[in-house]
């Protein structure tokens, strides 16, 4: 009786979770962001009414993954508070982009692109929404001419071909992989160092052959980077590189697969 009592008191503990039934999932796994919280993925079909027992078994990756996640949170509402940017550091293709603002009577706000090294923004330059969508506009173009190419060329080297690749912004993910081969690339990638990049591209590219997380996609993946476990850790620690005025929700994101 007082080992029921100590378990329960234990999960009282626990945090607020939402449930997510996934068609792709083989096994449960835990999920946890800054913006959203706990998220439990479960295959379909699975006894939710078992959910509790493993949150229990998993609280020391639960409270450790709350500090973790309560620190960069604190970091980026700090980088968030942050005025427009005066600079891009495209750290995957090597580039710094100075950006500056030019205000005129316009209500209109233009970008344009002078001496390959700087953006001038000019118009009505004290609407940032208007200013950071130009710049998001001018990074998911950025990113379609060389991260594209930088993903045909890793396919071919690998032998992993893919159908079409694309290039968005996602809230959460740094890349996709689709049932017809198509690969979707995060244009905040541009903001990680080269190795961290070719490692995205990588792991989306095995995803082709294996659209899950299983014992064959790692090993894949261990076929094609043999040092991807210290590059995936470093990967889940990256959040500091992308900028806070783009509110990357994708840093604040950490995941427990079992």
């Amino acid at each position: 009786m007082a080992e029921s009592k100590l378990i329960t008191s234990q999960l009282t503990a626990l945090p607020g979770y939402k449930v997510r039934e996934s068609l792709k999932a083989k096994h449960v796994s835990l999920r946890m962001t800054v913006q959203d919280g706990l998220e439990v993925i479960v295959p379909k079909g699975f006894d939710q009414s078992r959910i509790p027992e493993i949150l229990h078994t998993k609280q020391s990756w639960i409270a450790k993954t709350i500090g973790r996640l309560e620190e960069q949170r604190q970091q980026l509402s700090l980088e968030a508070s942050h005025e427009l940017p005066d600079q891009l550091q495209l750290r995957a293709i090597d580039q710094c982009w100075k950006v500056e603002y030019q205000p005129t009577h316009s209500q209109r706000v233009t970008l344009t692109e002078k001496d390959k090294s700087r953006l001038i923004l000019r118009g009505c330059t004290q609407n940032e929404d208007a200013c950071k969508s130009l710049l998001q506009q001018w990074l998911s173009h950025k990113a379609y001419q060389r991260l594209v190419p930088w993903l045909w060329s890793v396919s071919q080297e690998l032998n992993l071909p893919f159908n079409k690749a694309s290039v968005r912004g996602q809230k959460t993910l740094w890349a996709s992989c689709s049932q017809q081969k198509n690969i979707s690339l995060n244009y905040k990638l541009l903001f990680l160092p080269t190795h961290l990049v070719r490692y995205v591209l990588i792991h989306e590219l095995c995803h082709t052959t294996h659209l899950n997380h299983s014992a064959q996609f790692w090993g894949l993946v261990f076929e094609k980077e043999s040092d991807y476990k210290a590059l995936d850790r470093e990967l889940r620690k990256s959040s500091h590189y992308v900028p806070g005025w783009l509110e990357p929700s994708i840093l604040g994101k950490t995941e427990d697969q079992f």
